[in-house]
């Protein structure tokens, strides 16, 4: 049995939405703005810049360049987001943007192309290009919120020094094909 595309594209990205916010969850509000230095990004701007790349790259993707005319990619990166809900209302609607476009089409149109600053790419290609460029920014976020919570981290993948007992595990179950299950995606 294979797998369509775009499904496997849309579970790709609701991990990383999901492991963003799991991230996010673990920082406290005062610090969804915090810099290492000056020229590193909090949170909220990383977020701020996902949210202006993800309206940017999929309002009428199928029939306007990705790179809008009204995007201000530069202001994405003032950190001026003040409050968790004025963040995760950015986060939520990119997010929601990216979903409705990828909804919107089928396997069938992977071939087309879309273009980005008026280089032409197959959907295909473009989103195999978000992809990377949100798994990135989300390992930020990631790394972020582990720096801001220090040892009160609590994992969100496999912990540190609990490899094996993970395998034994994984390794005493039948074998199979993960086929995209939502294990992760439910995993608190």
């Amino acid at each position: 049995m294979s797998i369509p595309y775009l499904k496997s594209a849309i579970r790709q990205f609701e991990m990383y939405k999901k492991l963003g916010e799991g991230a996010m969850q673990q920082i406290p509000d005062d610090k969804l703005n915090w810099q290492a230095n000056e020229d590193s990004n909090s949170v909220a701007v990383i977020v701020k810049h996902l949210w202006g790349n993800m309206l940017s790259r999929w309002t009428d993707f199928l029939t306007t360049d990705g790179e809008k005319p009204w995007r201000e990619r530069d202001a994405e990166f003032d950190n001026d987001l003040s409050t968790r809900e004025s963040i995760m209302q950015k986060w939520n609607e990119g997010w929601q943007c990216l979903f409705n476009a990828l909804s919107s089409i089928t396997d069938d149109d992977l071939e087309r192309i879309i273009y980005i600053r008026n280089e032409g790419h197959t959907i295909l290609e473009a989103t195999n290009r978000q992809i990377a460029h949100y798994s990135y920014h989300v390992g930020q976020i990631v790394y972020i919120a582990k720096l801001v919570k220090s040892g009160d981290w609590h994992t969100l993948s496999i912990a540190r020094n609990q490899s094996k007992q993970y395998n034994d595990k994984k390794f005493s179950e039948e074998k199979g094909t993960r086929h995209f299950t939502d294990e992760w995606l439910n995993k608190k």
